[in-house]
């Protein structure tokens, strides 16, 4: 009978985690999406909120910068957030590897030019996330272009 009661005591332990763990990726995956929606916009807020304040991003071009740049470059943006977006960026293949407080999230980026061409820029995005104070923000983020099919 101990062994039964120290056997559901380490289950519950184990699927409790699991849970938490399922609620962090659940929230990982909203919060991808919604910044996403807000970047299609120029939203300062979604990236205010998105990126944290030691952020080191190395861009498809291969430049590397952070979070003070691209905040200084959605300000000279501003007039442009009240228009029509030039072109709405969404994800797929999302997969979420989960570290303790830290989340590595990988992604095919598809940036849908708005005009009448159509065309879908694609793009391998990895970020880090960490979970400081009970909130996650990007530490690190990469980007590579994915080539267009000849």
């Amino acid at each position: 009978m101990k062994q039964v009661l120290i056997f559901l005591a380490l289950a519950s332990l184990v699927l409790g985690s699991s849970a938490l763990a399922g609620s962090d990726e659940d929230v990982l995956n909203q919060m991808l999406n919604e910044f996403l929606a807000g970047a299609s916009v120029n939203d300062a807020t979604a990236h205010d909120r998105f990126w944290a304040d030691d952020l080191v991003y190395t861009s498809s071009q291969g430049l590397r910068f952070g979070k003070a740049e691209i905040m200084e470059g959605l300000s000279a943006d501003a007039e442009a957030e009240s228009q029509e977006p030039e072109t709405v960026y969404t994800a797929e293949d999302i997969s979420i590897r989960q570290y303790g407080d830290t989340a590595v999230v990988a992604f095919r980026l598809l940036g849908t030019l708005q005009d009448d061409s159509g065309k879908v820029l694609e793009y391998f995005n990895t970020g880090t996330f960490l979970k400081r104070e009970d909130e996650w923000q990007v530490v690190a983020w990469q980007a590579t272009v994915i080539p267009e099919a000849e």
